[in-house]
């Protein structure tokens, strides 16, 4: 099973911007951990980071026969963003959206995400830890599908 993990705007900056809201650790430390879970768990993983909209809806879209399931942190676009909301619908993968601040707890234009609607559910306010527990998610939505596939492959085979 293969988990794409997508990054959106300003995530490349980690560790460096605003660390007092963000914190310390960077964005390539929280892929580190992300990978040994994968690892841990017989997972394939692929991380992907832009900054640019097109770019993140060109990735999920390719997502589509490659990938069993999306991690999203789309950031600023969490707010804005109908195409990026629109691919994940598209493609009809179960996907995560993860926020490593609280966003109910911030500003309020940040209190609306258009994203959240077409993903099975959302981890906000944990900081990086968020990350991890999207893997855990993820790792139970995707055995729960494997489950009900061989369930009715079984039912198939027997009517």
């Amino acid at each position: 099973m293969k988990i794409m993990v997508i990054q959106g705007p300003n995530l490349n900056m980690l560790g460096v911007r605003e660390q007092n809201i963000y914190g310390p650790m960077k964005l390539e430390q929280i892929h580190e951990q992300m990978r040994a879970f994968a690892q841990q768990n017989g997972l394939e993983i692929e991380f992907f980071q832009s900054n640019l909209e097109g770019e993140i809806v060109d990735k999920i879209q390719e997502c589509l026969g490659d990938a069993d399931g999306i991690i999203i942190n789309p950031a600023a676009y969490t707010h804005t963003s109908i195409a990026i909301r629109d691919a994940l619908a598209a493609v009809a993968l179960p996907a995560v959206e993860v926020h490593i601040t609280n966003i109910y707890t911030r500003e309020e234009f940040r209190h609306k995400s258009l994203i959240a609607p077409v993903c099975a559910g959302q981890i906000s306010g944990f900081g990086p830890f968020g990350y991890h527990l999207a893997m855990v998610a993820m790792t139970q939505i995707l055995n729960e599908i494997k489950a009900m596939k061989e369930m009715q492959k079984q039912q198939q085979q027997k009517a």
